[in-house]
């Protein structure tokens, strides 16, 4: 199984639904909160994403946004 991680922020109600689809669907993932973890912000803004969350998936394009679509390609 290919390593997830997913970039969130507090109070995002994108990255709480992003969250709550992973694990409603038995998907491990490593979660990072910029607000806890700041030297997140600078590497995702290299990578082109202004935006919370954002879902990195080993092997894929990252994507941002509550993206049901994408999730269910992760979920399998």
């Amino acid at each position: 199984m290919a390593k997830i991680t997913l970039y969130s922020k507090n109070n995002c109600m994108q990255c709480k639904m992003t969250k709550r689809y992973l694990t409603e669907h038995n998907v491990t993932f490593e979660e990072h909160n910029i607000n806890e973890q700041p030297q997140y912000v600078d590497y995702l803004k290299e990578r082109g994403f202004m935006a919370a969350p954002v879902v990195d998936v080993d092997g894929q394009q990252a994507f941002s946004g509550f993206r049901p679509d994408q999730l269910q390609t992760i979920a399998g």
